[in-house]
């Protein structure tokens, strides 16, 4: 990658989101490789709020503002890119999208559910219910907005008959909210197929929502 990057310089070449660009295509192999995905389906985002621009995977395939003008790439873009714009807009915070096929959370979305607190980690998306979007078809603008209406307070959000969204203030947040979502959905199938899950109470939720708030390692100060 460095010699490439040398060679561009050397060339007068510039690659309008380069760091972008490559982050993307780091986590959509991840995405492959834990099973997030099959195939080609899915997808993944980054908004650089500075400059005002998108890219969206696959690396190369087009880059646009959030009035989907590309501003570099010349193939044809995602064809869900007005989703990934629509949370973008609807989440002002939000820096990355990520779009899954995976399995479990796929499962609920078929069913027409949301997930539920079977396990506390779905305070990750900030709720103590992940909701589902009703069904519109793929990469359309209804899709879109549905799903902008539905996700509410949460970060994440099922499509029906489709998957999953996750959003993050970061790649690396928004990916690793799609594999904690992942992870609940797996857990409260598995449960259901010998007796049901206990839900977690809204109270015993609502405390774990606070804690989370300040989980991890404090800031360091300057």
């Amino acid at each position: 990658m460095k010699k490439k990057q040398k060679l561009m310089k050397k060339e007068g070449k510039t690659m309008l989101m380069q760091e972008e660009r490559e982050q993307i295509v780091e986590y959509g192999k991840k995405m492959s490789a834990d099973r997030l995905t099959s195939g080609t389906s899915g997808n993944i985002s980054i908004y650089n709020a500075e400059k005002g621009y998108m890219a969206i995977s696959p690396s190369g395939i087009g880059y646009f503002d959030l009035d989907a003008n590309i501003v570099d790439g010349d193939k044809k873009p995602s064809s869900e890119w007005a989703l990934h714009t629509a949370m973008y807009k609807t989440k002002p915070e939000c820096r990355a999208v990520v779009h899954t096929h995976s399995m479990y959370c796929t499962v609920f979305a078929t069913l027409r559910q949301p997930l539920r607190a079977a396990h506390y980690v779905i305070a990750d998306a900030g709720v103590d219910e992940v909701p589902c979007a009703p069904y519109c078809t793929y990469g359309t603008p209804e899709l879109a907005k549905a799903a902008s209406e539905t996700i509410g307070d949460s970060n994440a959000v099922l499509l029906a008959n489709h998957g999953m969204l996750a959003c993050g203030g970061s790649l690396k947040s928004a990916y690793s909210l799609a594999c904690g979502m992942e992870f609940c959905a797996e857990l409260e199938y598995r449960t259901k197929t010998i007796g049901g899950p206990v839900y977690l109470s809204k109270e015993e939720m609502a405390e774990v929502l606070e804690s989370f708030k300040s989980y991890g390692q404090p800031k360091k100060k300057n």
